[in-house]
C-alpha cells in the first residue's frame, strides 16, 4: 500500500506536473504528496481504532482505576493510559491536575504527564507510515519506559511539598456517574473523535510536512544545521534536545521534519530525540505547570525527562546505525 502511494506521487510529479524527480522542487513536491497521503490514511485508521478503545476509559473511570494501583504498577498503568489520552503537553495538564486532586501519587501522575504527549495513536500512525513497524513500536515502548522511570524517580524524591497548596485544598467533586455506552455509541464516539482530531491537527501536519519537504529537497547535507546535529558531532543529541525545548508543537508536526533530517544523514536517534523533546518539553507547558507546581519541581521534571530522551536517542542511534 505504502509503496503504491510513493509510485503515485512519482507519477504526479513526472507525468502531471512535468517536473524532474531529481530536481530540488520535484523532490520536495514528491515528498509532500507522498507524506500527506500516507500520513492521513494511517492517521484516520489508527485514531478511529484507538478512539474506540478510549471510549472505555473516560476520565472518571481512569481516576478510579489509577487509585487501585500502587507502586510500579501505578506508574506503568499511568504511562499506558498516556498513550490513549490527549497528545499535546498543554492539554494533558488539566488531567494532571485532576489526578493530583483525586489523591493519585505525584510520581504516578508524572508518569502520565511525561508519556501522554510523547506517545499517542496519531504519532504511532505517522511513525508507522514514515519509518516502519520496528521504529514505531520501539518509539512507543521507549516513551512508556521514559514515563515510568521518570515518574518513579520523581516519586522517590518525595516532592509533594512542591505542588501548590491550593491544589490539595480543592474539595473533591462528587464522582460523576459513568455512562455505559452501547457498541453503536462507541462507533459514533470514535467517528466524532477522529473528525475532531483531524480538524485540530491537519494544519500542524501540513506545516510539518511542508518544512520536511523543503529540507528534503533544498537543504544540502553539508549545510550548517545538518553538520550541527549530524553524526560527526558527538554533542548532536544534546544540542537537538536543547534546540527543541523552545519549540511548541506536537509529534504530528515534527515527525515529517525528523524524516527529512534523517534523509539528509542525521542519525535516527538524534532526529527522534528532537521530536520527543519538542512534544514532551516546551515553554508554554512550563508556564502552565507553574500555576500548579513550584519552579524546582518543574526543573526536576524537565531535567529528568531531557536526560531520558537523550539516552533514548543514543539507544536508537546504536540500534539503527
Amino acid at each position: 500500500m505504502l509503496e503504491f502511494i510513493d509510485e503515485f506521487a512519482n507519477y504526479v510529479v513526472i507525468n502531471l506536473l512535468k517536473m524532474d524527480l531529481l530536481s530540488p522542487i520535484g523532490s520536495s513536491v514528491q515528498f509532500f504528496i507522498a507524506d500527506v497521503i500516507k500520513i492521513l490514511f494511517l492517521l484516520i485508521l489508527m485514531v478511529f481504532v484507538i478512539s474506540f478503545v478510549r471510549s472505555y476509559f473516560p476520565p472518571e473511570r481512569t481516576k478510579k482505576i489509577l487509585e487501585k494501583y500502587m507502586g510500579v504498577k501505578g506508574n506503568v498503568f499511568a504511562s499506558l493510559l498516556g498513550i490513549v489520552t490527549p497528545f499535546c503537553s498543554c492539554s494533558s495538564i488539566p488531567i494532571f491536575i485532576g489526578f493530583i486532586e483525586a489523591g493519585i501519587p505525584l510520581g504516578v501522575t508524572f508518569s502520565f504527564l511525561i508519556t501522554s504527549p510523547i506517545v499517542n495513536e496519531a504519532a504511532f500512525a505517522i511513525l508507522l507510515a514514515t519509518f516502519g513497524w520496528e521504529v514505531a513500536l520501539l518509539y512507543t515502548v521507549s516513551g512508556v519506559v521514559i514515563g515510568v522511570l521518570g515518574g518513579l524517580l520523581i516519586g522517590k524524591l518525595k516532592m509533594e511539598h512542591l505542588v501548590e497548596e491550593y491544589v490539595y485544598e480543592i474539595r473533591r467533586r462528587r464522582p460523576a456517574k459513568i455512562k455505559e455506552l452501547t457498541f453503536k455509541d462507541r462507533i459514533e464516539f470514535s467517528k466524532q473523535n477522529t473528525i475532531d482530531i483531524i480538524k485540530r491537527v491537519w494544519l500542524y501536519l501540513i506545516i510539518g510536512i511542508g518544512i520536511g519537504a523543503i529540507i528534503h529537497g533544498y537543504l544540502p547535507p553539508e549545510s550548517y544545521l545538518i553538520q550541527l546535529i549530524g553524526p560527526e558531532n558527538p554533542f548532536a543529541l544534546i544540542i537537538a534536545t536543547i534546540i527543541a525545548v523552545p519549540i511548541y508543537s506536537n509529534a504530528l508536526g515534527t515527525i515529517p521534519i525528523a524524516e527529512a533530517l534523517i534523509g539528509k544523514g542525521v542519525p535516527i536517534g538524534t532526529a527522534l530525540a528532537f521530536m520527543m523533546a519538542t512534544t514532551a518539553l516546551s515553554l508554554p507547558e512550563a508556564i502552565l505547570l507553574k500555576k500548579v507546581i513550584k519552579p524546582k519541581l518543574i526543573a526536576v521534571f524537565f531535567g529528568i525527562t531531557s536526560v531520558a530522551i537523550i539516552l533514548t536517542g543514543y539507544m536508537f542511534n546504536i540500534l539503527f546505525a
